[in-house]
């Protein structure tokens, strides 16, 4: 495979040095020109008609590029200007930073900032209020907001405006292919086709799956206290929410718990050969480390191709994911290959129903292994990690707030019981629990930031109604953070900021979220909303119940857990209160893990 550096050079050393080049080769040929017709040039105009001397041609052909830029740049935002003017509408405003300095910063908080942070950053520097600015860097062109109209315009009101794009594309394509999350138009829709049948009421509320994975989890929990250890907590769910996903979408069980769960640091001689060998740990280091990779792709827009110039660290991420998600296809083909036999012989039909998960449905309708393998994988990260996220920072927050933990567990005995396993009933009933959960994806939202990008022009409203509309030019990247917009002071009261899970059952959620529901999107909006909205809201709610049926005094081990940087605690606050690092790949989650201890509860605490 071609490396990623010298085939994007290619493309961009005309963009570099192409003004240079056309500037040097006129100026040759004018002074070939009046070598050639010296004669004729000395009766015409003698002071003007002259070589140009070669200092000056190495000058003009250095300040070329430059001028090109800057030439281009303002003639780009007059055009633009003039557009907006002519629809009554104004520019963002723009961020005064060199190229340089915002793929840095953008990097920099990617593999050790707080969440989106170098952006927040320039919008509070440059966004004079309006939750808006514009940033330029190497070609490319980004608007960057957090008001919620305009998080509305482009996931529902204006959503064919906006659209993936190709620079999306081709910073995914390595890790997600052309899978449900990396596509746009007639592809999109073949995917969300696909997917939406699969999850209705009925299918997410069997929760069969969930009790056997859960109670394989909490036993692994419960042995490595037994022994006097901690366990890391993000590690134990994201095995049962992959378990899970894995068999509820193609009905195969990749088993990750069997693998069992590390020791911490101190005692990592007691990890046995098995968690080492075990297929499904090769499988999670490459997926987690392709999603991180992928967000650092993003920080460097269009040009990441230079931070991988000799080899793409994402494939052969993909190729591990797809040693172990292959068997699953090739099962899922040939079975389908046995139901054809079977039929045409006059066999049973009922075998149909027997294979009937997203991966048998999928399969039914293209035998394209890439299309396929891709949709695998796009499928277990919306599976696996959403949840995942969301059962951390729910845990994390339990520690935090222990009498939070009191009060969910008064509602568990009495809508559920202290030993009965919840159901859909159940969980309908329990508006405390759905009311922590939405508070715990207020602030660490699964996905916290977003993007597309405008196809056409755009007119989004401003945040005050007597100020002029902000236009967006054709081909603008537009990153949205629901992460600071779920932070807002003016959208959620002036204790925005606190943890606070009744804000969603008393006057506050009719004061705040009932008239302007776009300032909570932790699950997206519009034709792209999560279909798996409900299933993680479903699989989360029994992981807690169960956890607090049999568990208490959750304890954060601070000699385990990853430090934030001693500067955030004089930041407002959660950065100011984090004990953990919130780190964001396509999924937020906790740098190093949550490692944490727990006791079981006692039958007279209940």
């Amino acid at each position: 495979m071609t490396p990623p550096g010298p085939r994007h050079l290619i493309t961009f050393l005309p963009r570099l040095f192409g003004p240079s080049f056309v500037v040097i080769a006129s100026l040759n040929l004018w002074n070939v020109y009046i070598a050639r017709n010296a004669q004729l040039t000395s009766r015409l105009c003698p002071r003007l008609l002259v070589e140009v001397p070669i200092w000056a041609i190495v000058a003009l052909g250095l300040v070329a590029r430059p001028a090109w830029f800057y030439i281009g740049f303002y003639l780009d935002r007059f055009s633009d200007w003039r557009a907006a003017r002519t629809l009554g509408a104004v520019l963002p405003p723009i961020v005064q930073d060199s190229a340089l300095s915002i793929i840095s910063k953008r990097k920099k908080s990617i593999q050790n900032g707080y969440p989106g942070d170098a952006l927040y950053q320039y919008l509070k520097e440059y966004g004079r209020g309006g939750n808006i600015v514009q940033l330029s860097f190497l070609g490319n062109r980004m608007a960057f907001t957090v008001e919620p109209e305009h998080v509305k315009a482009i996931l529902a009101t204006q959503f064919d405006s906006f659209e993936k794009g190709p620079v999306t594309f081709a910073i995914f394509d390595s890790l997600l292919g052309v899978g449900i999350f990396n596509s746009d138009g007639d592809m999109w829709k073949f995917h969300r086709a696909m997917t939406r049948p699969f999850f209705t009421k009925e299918r997410i509320s069997d929760f069969e799956i969930y009790t056997r994975n859960c109670d394989r989890a909490l036993g692994l929990a419960r042995s490595r206290l037994a022994e006097g250890y901690s366990f890391d907590f993000q590690d134990l769910v994201g095995r049962f929410t992959l378990d899970s996903a894995s068999e509820f979408l193609f009905g195969y069980n990749v088993d990750s718990l069997s693998a069992g769960i590390s020791y911490p640091k101190h005692a990592s001689h007691r990890t046995n050969s098995l968690f080492h060998s075990h297929a499904s740990n090769s499988f999670l280091h490459a997926f987690n480390k392709g999603q991180h990779q992928l967000a650092v792709r993003a920080g460097a827009g269009r040009d990441w191709p230079f931070f991988e110039f000799w080899k793409n660290e994402v494939v052969p991420l993909r190729e591990e994911i797809d040693r172990f998600t292959e068997p699953i296809l090739k099962e899922a083909l040939a079975k389908r290959e046995r139901r054809l036999a079977s039929k045409a012989s006059g066999g049973d039909e009922k075998i149909d129903e027997e294979e009937n998960t997203l991966l048998a449905h999928l399969v039914n309708h293209t035998q394209d292994p890439k299309i396929l393998m891709d949709e695998l994988v796009n499928l277990l990260v919306a599976g696996r990690d959403t949840t995942m996220s969301l059962l951390t920072f729910s845990v994390y927050m339990l520690m935090e707030n222990p009498h939070i933990e009191h009060k969910l567990r008064e509602e568990i005995m009495e809508k559920v019981g202290p030993r009965n396993t919840p159901t859909y009933s159940n969980m309908r009933d329990m508006r405390y629990m759905r009311a922590f959960l939405n508070e715990v994806l207020r602030l660490y939202p699964s996905v916290p930031l977003d993007g597309r990008r405008t196809n056409k022009p755009v007119v989004l409203t401003s945040k005050n109604a007597n100020e002029a509309p902000i236009y967006i030019p054709a081909g603008t990247g537009t990153t949205y953070s629901v992460f600071y917009m779920h932070r807002r002071k003016d959208l959620w009261g002036p204790d925005a900021l606190e943890f606070d899970p009744d804000r969603f059952l008393d006057h506050r959620l009719h004061k705040y979220l009932t008239p302007n529901p776009y300032i909570f999107c932790p699950f997206n909006a519009g034709p792209r909303i999560c279909l798996g909205q409900q299933f993680a809201y479903h699989e989360a709610t029994f992981f807690l119940v169960r956890l607090l049926q049999q568990f208490t005094n959750f304890k954060f081990d601070e000699s385990e857990n990853m430090r934030p940087p001693e500067e955030w605690k004089n930041m407002e606050g959660p950065q100011g209160r984090d004990r953990v690092v919130p780190h964001v790949a396509l999924t937020m989650n906790v740098k190093g893990g949550l490692w944490m201890t727990m006791q079981e509860l006692k039958v007279d605490e209940v």
